[in-house]
């Protein structure tokens, strides 16, 4: 059952202080306040300036005005994110933001180590139809996880079962007949864009053929993250049996599928890369072929290589 903004941040406890990630947008926007109606003095906000638009400069401006009005703590940075090749540019944007906001809090506020995220319930299903249109495995229908650590910080989704419109509806009654609550990002609209032709023209149909398909996607994204907690398990304690880098011939004991299991673990723990589809299955025959000394090995895998040294795999930093 979809929850009110208010009852997703009863059940969430953050260690104090921390950090809101603030664009200026509605989601955001009433993350923000209500955090900091709820927990007074303990929030501070960073905003990401991409630089990407024309209009970033006003995004800019208005969140250090809301900052101001609500008195919480603000950061900016500017990232100009270039995508790698064979990267989209929103995945580099991604990135770059992610990098962006780690460093602001490390700087600024050395003492936080908790960062909290806008995504609600309607990006949560938009993620989970991308997957699916891209044929993801486990990992792509596990969609965003509600928690998570990296670079030394905890990072949460307390939204994740909160609706949009509920959060546009609560931030228009805090005050209602004063300036604008948030900035409408023009990018939004733009249906070249795969999430926005999903929020304009599919969850609209969902929602009136399956009204509680928000609910039962999420479980759906539940199920398969429970699953991939699992796997994950089981591929680490592959790996740690077969050896890092992982020795072929003990690869080669494996069932296919399990295999391709450790691989995938081994490339994503240690080499940040992940594999796919067509590369994985291409490196599961390669290893099935090593059966001499001699068989060379040399695969593009991500943005290097792995390759055959002896008896064990390598990636190429």
């Amino acid at each position: 059952m979809a929850q009110t903004l208010d009852q997703a941040l009863a059940a969430f406890s953050p260690g104090l202080p921390f950090v809101v990630a603030f664009s200026g947008g509605a989601d955001s926007s009433a993350l923000l306040l209500a955090c900091a109606q709820r927990w007074p003095g303990q929030v501070r906000a960073v905003h990401i300036h991409h630089g990407l638009q024309a209009a970033a400069d006003d995004f800019e401006a208005h969140c250090r005005d809301k900052c101001r009005q609500w008195q919480v703590p603000l950061a900016v940075r500017r990232v100009q994110a270039q995508p790698a090749a064979g990267e989209s540019p929103e995945d580099a944007a991604r990135k770059a933001r992610y990098a962006a906001l780690s460093e602001a809090v490390q700087a600024e506020w050395p003492e936080v180590r908790d960062v909290v995220l806008a995504q609600h319930a309607d990006d949560q299903v938009e993620t989970l139809l991308i997957a699916l249109s891209r044929g993801a495995g486990l990992p792509g229908l596990a969609s965003m996880p509600a928690q998570w650590e990296r670079g030394g910080l905890r990072w949460h989704r307390p939204l994740l079962s909160v609706q949009g419109l509920a959060l546009r509806e609560w931030l228009s009654r805090q005050a209602p007949d004063s300036s604008p609550q948030w900035i409408e990002d023009p990018s939004n609209t733009d249906v070249r864009f795969t999430r926005n032709r999903l929020r304009a023209q599919v969850l609209p149909a969902l929602a009136e053929a399956l009204p509680a398909f928000r609910e039962t996607f999420a479980r759906s994204a539940a199920h398969a993250a429970q699953a991939q907690e699992v796997l994950n398990e089981l591929a680490a304690e592959e790996l740690a049996r077969i050896g890092v880098p992982p020795r072929i011939e003990a690869l080669q004991q494996l069932s296919r599928a399990r295999q391709a299991l450790v691989l995938r673990h081994w490339l994503r723990q240690h080499h940040a890369t992940t594999p796919s589809s067509a590369q994985l299955q291409e490196l599961l025959a390669q290893v099935a072929a090593c059966t001499t000394r001699g068989h060379r090995l040399h695969l593009k895998v991500g943005q290097s290589y792995v390759e055959r040294n002896g008896a064990y795999l390598t990636y190429l930093a």
